[in-house]
């Protein structure tokens, strides 16, 4: 019989990726997710029966077990932005990652991979780096071959980044951001899955890996390319950051007063994180290590970016044709 992977979080951004990956390697994959009707679409990754979403919460003890019983390896890819409810950055990142890998021992489950961030720190300013943080100690605590993966900021067709701004620049001809000056290195999200899936099979050592795209760009430089690859102009305002943090901090009170029927397009954890340059340290083990040569944003980012331009799938045509008049 096929080995098995648990993958939390695997119909997400990241864990879908890794998941068809592991699907490919022959691998039977369990895909735990609190809701897995919603998750379905993970069932294509393989043959009949191979990728199976199921119900998971990694707040709750039982169903953490429930989906790590029998497995060979385990992958945690449950992480948020901002905190909602019960989902708070300790029940999620810290709590939560602790419930896996110490579940993952006494079941016996024989590698765990973590995904983390660059930048976690339980120095940082941000309750998201410090969970995150803290979440990879328990996980060595627990798990100690285990492999961490601390990607830079992720881009890909369902990324919560450039697709966002994106957006934002059809509806005027400004484009506000905070921490213009920030660097970040961007990663190809199926380059964090190749890397997930290296650890998965053995096929490299745990440990801390961070991961980085080729290319190191501050925050206003990544707005601009992102907005030539949409054929748009805009002026790429700084925000700066007293002012950023009032903004968040009252957007966080309407949140509040509306009982979140109004979610915060930013906050006060998010100004944190963006204060401090998101790029892989000097000496860190990383892609190199690996084996795996990542990809250049250029070579990604119009593939999926396109339907943000004026005339969307028609762009170049409309280009073509123009060049043919004069």
């Amino acid at each position: 019989m096929s080995k098995l992977v648990t993958i939390f979080g695997g119909s997400g951004f990241v864990g879908r990726y890794i998941a068809r990956r592991m699907a490919q390697e022959g691998w039977r994959v369990r895909v735990a997710v609190r809701r897995p009707n919603e998750a379905s679409f993970v069932r294509t990754y393989g043959v009949v029966g191979q990728v199976e979403p199921i119900l998971a919460n990694v707040r709750d003890d039982d169903s953490v077990r429930a989906a790590l019983h029998g497995a060979e390896a385990v992958v945690n890819c449950v992480g948020i932005l901002a905190e909602s409810g019960k989902n708070s950055f300790k029940a999620v990142q810290s709590e939560g990652a602790a419930r896996i890998a110490r579940i993952a021992a006494e079941e016996g489950v024989a590698r765990m991979v973590q995904l983390s961030a660059i930048g976690a720190s339980e120095g940082s300013d941000s309750l998201y780096a410090q969970t995150k943080a803290r979440g990879e100690a328990e996980v060595l605590a627990h798990m100690p071959g285990a492999m961490i993966l601390r990607p830079s900021i992720v881009f890909g067709a369902e990324d919560q980044f450039f697709n966002r701004f994106a957006g934002m620049a059809r509806l005027g001809p400004l484009l506000p951001v905070v921490g213009a000056e920030t660097r970040f290195q961007p990663v190809w999200v199926d380059d964090v899955a190749q890397a997930a899936v290296k650890g998965v099979l053995g096929t490299a050592p745990g440990g801390v890996y961070e991961l980085g795209g080729p290319e190191v760009m501050s925050f206003r430089e990544l707005m601009q390319l992102m907005l030539e690859v949409i054929r748009r102009r805009r002026l790429v305002v700084s925000i700066p950051f007293p002012v950023a943090r009032l903004m968040a901090a009252g957007f966080g009170l309407g949140e509040k007063v509306t009982a979140g029927l109004l979610k915060a397009p930013l906050t006060r954890d998010q100004v944190a994180n963006l204060a401090v340059d998101n790029v892989v340290s000097e000496g860190a083990r990383g892609f190199a290590e690996l084996g795996i040569e990542p990809v250049v944003m250029s070579g990604v980012l119009p593939d999926y970016l396109w339907r943000f331009r004026a005339s969307g799938q028609y762009s170049d045509i409309k280009k073509s044709a123009q060049n043919l008049r004069q």
